[in-house]
């Protein structure tokens, strides 16, 4: 093998990672909306969280993703360690998809194979494939088309890659040099390590099946050389969510552990149980398994054989004791976290990766910081009634809540959008960054409401009778378009949603009434203008309120109807009318009426 050889397996191995990564990161984008269901899915029946750590893994071919991923979840409380545990084992298997797609280049071909294993054959359909995916790419103007191609283009720089490895290596075949330092990895503790070592330098289980792939086209590799390297291999692939756990909390750090518990305890059970039966039908004169395993030369098909076996019998070892696991990583991994805000922690940056998944976990942080807000509101519109120095403070820190929510959130959807992500993803990210700062609004007015009630309690001002039962209907109607906006938001309720711009138009009606009527009590000298500094204060808080009410709620609807973000227009179209805004405000204006328009 000269220096050019080397240079070439190289080459290869570029391309192979390079083609992995590249269609591993359209995958995920791809298939981006639908690992949503991830969160909706996460239940404790093991089964569903094997099934769906097996589904991701072979959509985004990476188990090091998956895990990671799974690491992120844990770390910021979305799932439980034993939740994580039946994923991790899903995903385990999931991973042996991509030794079957790379297999593919063992094909054989010629006048003495059978006729229709011709066109399986790589060389026959990768150029086909690259010209179809160059061609998505810079033709097609559809995001998911566009996603399509480069999928299509990285499976083909990924075989492309594989075939100039097996190229590279072909020189090997029958080099005595070679085959003695193949020998060495007959040795079972050898041949686990230098499995483990590759993987962990390359990052990859499945590069680094590849790359024993490409290297079993030389004929050298037996089969009692490539099991004790596969199964090093699978201990390998931890390194990638070992490295990942550092930064994370205890409990990431235990999924990240579970995970290489299973495999090193799935590795030691299956190679000593191969290497006692063998003893045992040696000595007991069945066979030699042994000798059989040593004579017989292993191709691409007998590795992904292997690999997926292993992984089989792995599970099938370990999946009655996930309990135990999550038992062994607790102990392992001991002590409790500090307890901070679970929805913050929810932000993990190891989700960043998988921006439909981040931008999942910013919309449920930004369904409790509306919760927040609303509640906060509520708080302060009942304050104003009915002074209480408690209930003053608790609205002031669910303000500074709502702060550092907008903060948190809005720092973490600036990271996602940064990353490639479906253009629907990305406009829902741009919808969130808009909503959360009318959110935090909304806090800042309940906490000026507090101002006007410590204002009213400190002059000992009274109200007039008639401006009370005007303020209190103006009150009726901003709780109720909070509420309605608040669970819009939360639950996705597009009805109520579309009951928000009506009402809001009732209460800019309901403002300019109670505005007007009092300067006709001030006229009458019935109130007095201390009463109106405040009054006007009351009023110009609760109109805004309802104003970010409607941006929240026409946000809402306009990404929803017509998955572009043109809010005013949209307001504009509405505030136009239509029979169904009509009878909305007709309504809302009949119910929130104030008392001397009811005669």
């Amino acid at each position: 093998m000269d220096l050019f050889d080397i240079l070439s397996l190289v080459c290869g191995l570029a391309l192979f990672l390079f083609g992995m990564d590249l269609m591993g990161d359209a995958l995920k984008k791809s298939a981006g909306r639908k690992l949503k269901t991830i969160l909706g899915n996460l239940t404790s029946n093991k089964f569903k969280g094997f099934l769906l750590g097996l589904g991701v893994t072979a959509v985004i071919q990476s188990s090091s993703a998956t895990t990671v991923m799974v690491v992120g979840f844990v770390n910021s409380g979305t799932m439980l360690l034993g939740q994580a545990i039946s994923v991790i084992l899903g995903a385990n298997v999931g991973t042996a998809v991509t030794a079957w797609l790379t297999a593919l280049n063992g094909i054989e071909g010629g006048a003495e194979a059978v006729a229709w294993t011709e066109w399986l054959k790589p060389d026959a359909w990768m150029p086909i494939l690259a010209i179809i995916g160059i061609g998505l790419i810079m033709f097609s103007k559809k995001s998911k088309s566009r996603d399509m191609g480069t999928i299509l283009m990285g499976f083909a720089v990924l075989m492309t890659g594989m075939d100039i490895m097996s190229g590279a290596v072909s020189g090997l075949k029958g080099d005595p040099e070679f085959v003695k330092i193949l020998t060495l990895f007959t040795n079972p503790i050898l041949g686990v390590l230098a499995g483990l070592v590759l993987t962990a330098i390359v990052q990859s289980s499945s590069a680094s099946i590849g790359i024993l792939q490409a290297l079993s086209s030389t004929g050298a590799i037996s089969f009692g050389m490539a099991i004790p390297i596969i199964l090093g291999q699978n201990i390998g692939t931890c390194v990638t969510a070992m490295l990942s756990a550092i930064s994370a909390n205890k409990n990431g750090k235990r999924a990240a552990v579970a995970h290489l518990y299973f495999n090193v305890i799935g590795v030691v059970f299956w190679l000593s149980m191969y290497y006692l039966v063998g003893f045992i039908l040696e000595t007991t004169g069945v066979f030699n398994v042994f000798d059989l395993a040593a004579n017989s030369t292993i191709d691409m098909w007998g590795i992904a054989i292997v690999h997926t076996t292993f992984k089989l019998l792995a599970v099938g070892l370990m999946f009655p004791f996930t309990k135990l696991l999550e038992k062994l990583a607790n102990a392992t991994v001991r002590g409790t976290d500090k307890k901070g805000d679970e929805f913050t922690d929810m932000l993990d940056e190891r989700l960043l990766d998988t921006p439909s998944v981040a931008i999942e976990r910013s919309r449920a942080v930004a369904g409790q910081m509306a919760i927040v807000s609303a509640v906060a509101l509520r708080d302060a519109v009942a304050l104003l009634g009915s002074y209480n120095g408690a209930m003053a403070q608790k609205i002031r820190d669910a303000e500074d809540k709502v702060d550092i929510y907008e903060d948190v959130l809005g720092s973490y959807l600036v990271k996602v959008s940064s990353h490639d992500m479906q253009e629907r993803d990305s406009h829902e990210a741009t919808k969130l960054l808009h909503m959360i700062g009318d959110l935090e609004r909304i806090s800042d007015h309940a906490a000026n409401l507090v101002d006007s009630a410590e204002e009213i309690k400190d002059k000992e001002l009274r109200f007039s009778e008639e401006a009370l039962a005007e303020l209190g209907m103006l009150y009726a109607a901003v709780s109720e378009i909070v509420t309605i906006t608040e669970d819009a938001f939360v639950n996705g309720n597009m009805e109520n949603a579309c009951r928000v711009e009506p009402l809001e138009q009732v209460v800019d009606g309901l403002k300019e009434s109670i505005r007007r009527r009092h300067i006709l009590r001030l006229q009458k000298s019935e109130c007095t203008i201390e009463h109106g500094f405040v009054l006007s204060d009351i009023l110009t808080n609760m109109e805004r309120v309802s104003d970010h009410c409607s941006n929240i709620a026409g946000c809402l609807i306009e990404m929803t109807k017509h998955d572009a973000l043109d809010l005013h227009d949209y307001l504009h179209r509405v505030k136009a009318g239509g029979m169904e805004f009509d009878d909305l405000y007709n309504e809302y204006k009949a119910r929130f009426a104030l008392p001397a328009d009811s005669k």
